[in-house]
C-alpha cells in the first residue's frame, strides 16, 4: 500500500531527494534508489501500524529538521566527558557519522580492517551484504536510511583473528542553532573462528539544535566466531534516536548483544534483529532501560531461528520515574525445520512513579514441534518490606532505593564482562534514579 499519510517531514524527505543523493556517496546509487522507492510505499509509521502501535513517531518529527552530512569539528577536550575510566581500548571516533582518523586509536592488528563506509564501497563483501538483511526490508526508516545514509564505519576481522582488546566507538553528534538529520550506516563482518568486542557510545554537543539520528548497523557473524555488542545510550535530553542493529550468525557462532538506554533522550527507539542462519548457534540479548522525566523509550526484538539446535536467551528490565513511558515489544520466530531450539525471553519492569508507563508484548511463534520455548513479562514497584529492611539498619532513603534498583538490575549488569564498562554503567544507573 501506498504511503497516505504525509507530513512536513515526510515531504521535506521526498521533496528533497535528488539533492540529498547528489550530496551522498554515488557508489550504492541502484541500492538507495531501491531503497527509497521502497520508503515511500511503506510511508512514515502511524499508531495503526502493529510495530508502532505505542509510539507515535510523529509527534518526533515535527520539529523543522535539516539534512546534516558534514562532520563538524571536534577537539579532543570535548570528547573528555564521554571517557570510561580504566577503559582499555581502541578508539574509533564518528562525528556526525564521519569517522575521524585524529581523534581515533587504531589496532595495528593484520587482518582487522576500520574505514568509513564509503571508502569499502567497491569491496565485495559489501556489495554482497549491504541493506541485505531481510528484517530492514519492510521498515521505513531502516528504508530511509539504505536510501540516504551517509558516514558510518566498515569493520571487518580476518578468520582466526582475535582482537585482544574492545574498540570503543565514540559516535559524537553536534549542530549549532539548526536541527540536524543525521543517517550513519555500519556494516560489521566477523570471519571463522574470530572475536570481537565494540563498546559503543554517543556524546551529543549540540548547541541550540536538535539532533534526530536514524541509524542502521548490519553485523554478520560467520562460522564459530564470537561478537559482543555492548551499546551505551546516554544522549542530550532533546535528541531522538532511532536505530536498527540487525544480525545474522553461521554455525557455531556465539553473538552478545547488550542494550543500555539512560536519561535523558527524549526518544529513543531501537530495534533488534537476529536471524540464526546456522546450527548450533548462541544468542544473548540483554537490555537495561532507565528513563525518567517524560522520556520515551521503545525497544523492539525479533529472533529469528531458521535451523535446528540454537539456543536463544533474552533478557529486557526497566526501571521508570516520573512521567515516562517504555515499550517493549519481543518477537521469536521458530521455523519448521528448527528442531531442537532452545528460546527463552523476559521482560521485567520497575514503576517508580504513578504515572510512568509501560506497554509490553512477548510474542512467540513456533511452527517446529521438538522446541523448549518461553516468555513473560512482569510490572511492579518497590518491595516496601525491603525497603523498610534496609532503612531500620541506619541506611539512608536514598542509597536504600539504589541498592534495590541496582539488586534488580544485576541481572543484566552481572554479565557484563568489561569491568569498567560494568562500573560506568553501574555509576550511572545509580545517578539516573533520582526520586522526587
Amino acid at each position: 500500500m501506498t504511503n497516505e499519510v504525509t507530513t512536513p517531514f515526510y515531504n521535506y524527505i521526498v521533496d528533497g531527494f535528488p539533492g540529498f543523493l547528489d550530496a551522498t556517496p554515488g557508489n550504492f546509487l541502484p541500492l538507495r534508489e531501491e531503497a527509497f522507492t521502497r520508503f515511500k510505499t511503506l510511508g512514515l509509521p502511524t499508531t495503526k501500524a502493529e510495530d508502532w502501535r505505542y509510539t507515535n513517531v510523529q509527534l518526533f518529527l515535527k520539529d523543522p529538521f535539516t539534512f546534516s552530512p558534514v562532520a563538524g569539528t571536534v577537539t579532543e577536550t570535548q570528547l573528555a566527558p564521554a571517557s570510561i575510566v580504566g577503559l582499555d581500548a581502541y578508539r574509533v571516533v564518528l562525528v556526525n557519522g564521519h569517522f575521524q582518523e585524529n581523534l581515533s586509536t587504531l589496532p595495528a592488528i593484520k587482518g582487522v580492517t576500520i574505514e568509513p563506509l564509503a571508502a569499502a564501497a567497491t569491496r565485495p563483501l559489501v556489495q554482497e551484504h549491504l541493506g541485505q538483511h531481510i528484517h530492514l526490508q519492510d521498515q521505513p526508516f531502516a528504508a530511509l536510511n539504505t536510501a540516504l545514509f551517509t558516514g558510518g564505519l566498515f569493520i571487518e576481522v580476518a578468520a582466526n583473528v582475535i582482537v585482544d582488546k574492545p574498540i570503543y566507538l565514540l559516535n559524537v553528534y553536534t549542530t549549532t542553532h539548526k536541527n540536524a538529520f543525521i543517517q550513519p550506516r555500519n556494516l560489521w563482518i566477523i570471519h571463522t573462528n574470530a572475536a570481537l568486542e565494540i563498546v559503543e557510545s554517543v556524546l551529543d554537543l549540540s548547541d541550540n539544535g536538535i539532533v534526530l539520528v536514524n541509524g542502521v548497523t548490519e553485523t554478520i557473524v560467520k562460522e564459530n566466531a564470537e561478537f559482543s555488542h555492548y551499546n551505551l545510550q546516554m544522549a542530550a535530553k532533546d535528541g531522538r534516536y532511532i536505530h536498527y542493529t540487525a544480525t545474522e550468525q553461521e554455525q557455531y557462532s556465539r553473538y552478545h548483544h547488550f542494550n543500555f538506554t539512560l536519561p535523558a533522550a527524549s526518544f529513543t527507539r531501537n530495534n533488534l534483529s537476529v536471524a540464526l542462519h546456522g546450527n548450533y548457534t548462541e544468542s544473548n540479548m540483554l537490555g537495561l532501560y532507565v528513563a525518567n522525566d517524560a522520556q520515551h523509550v521503545d525497544n523492539h526484538t525479533f529472533v529469528d531461528h531458521l535451523r535446528p539446535n540454537c539456543n536463544s536467551n533474552e533478557l529486557y528490565k526497566g526501571v521508570l520515574l516520573d512521567s515516562a513511558k517504555a515499550v517493549f515489544t519481543g518477537r521469536i520466530h521458530v521455523n519448521q525445520i528448527a528442531q531442537k531450539t532452545n528460546a527463552f525471553q523476559q521482560n521485567s519492569n520497575l514503576l517508580l512513579s504513578d504515572k510512568a508507563d509501560i506497554n509490553s508484548q512477548p510474542q512467540l511463534e513456533i511452527y517446529a514441534d521438538d522446541v523448549k520455548c518461553s516468555h513473560g513479562f512482569t510490572v511492579g514497584q518497590f518491595n516496601q518490606e525491603a525497603l523498610f529492611y534496609l532503612r531500620s539498619r541506619g541506611i539512608g532513603e536514598e542509597a536504600a532505593r539504589n541498592m534495590l534498583v541496582g539488586a534488580f538490575a544485576y541481572d543484566i549488569t552481572d554479565q557484563v564482562k568489561i569491568p569498567a564498562v560494568q562500573d560506568y554503567i553501574i555509576s550511572h544507573i545509580e545517578e539516573s534514579i533520582v526520586i522526587n
